[in-house]
């Protein structure tokens, strides 16, 4: 199921259609999009992902774990945005090249440079899914 809560954002729940009692392990996912411009410095001289591009990125965080028999949750989809908005806003608009941590903003490096900023907070996330476009993504699980 998936939905909309403005133009940049969706919520995914995946697998909970099978849990109306609300027992077991799910995972869940909220998405988020942000534009940012970027090179890789590190591919061969004339590869084109060495010039400076943008892409309308997209990242999927993805909580797994047992619901709470008392909410009927995992975690609040809310939670999951509080503790992205932060890291959105250094991404969204920006030359992703100077971010720290981000001098080689592969879409692994982009996922792991999330992970590595979120697993403590959120000690929910599972996996961070990257993509740069309709057809290309990085699944990190730490």
């Amino acid at each position: 199921m998936i939905l909309p809560r403005d133009e940049s954002e969706t919520v995914e729940c995946v697998g909970q259609e099978e849990l109306a009692d609300t027992r077991g392990r799910v995972r869940l996912s909220r998405a988020f999009r942000f534009e940012a411009a970027h090179r890789l410095p590190n591919v061969p001289a004339g590869h084109k992902c060495g010039r400076l591009h943008g892409h309308s990125f997209r990242v999927e965080l993805v909580c797994e774990g047992e619901v709470d028999p008392h909410l009927g949750w995992l975690v609040d989809f809310a939670e999951i945005k509080q503790a992205f908005d932060p890291l959105l806003m250094s991404l969204d608009h920006h030359y992703l090249n100077e971010i720290e941590g981000l001098d080689n903003p592969t879409a692994e490096n982009i996922a792991r440079w999330i992970w590595d900023r979120l697993k403590q907070g959120l000690p929910t996330l599972a996996q961070v899914n990257v993509a740069e476009t309709c057809s290309s993504r990085c699944e990190y699980r730490g």
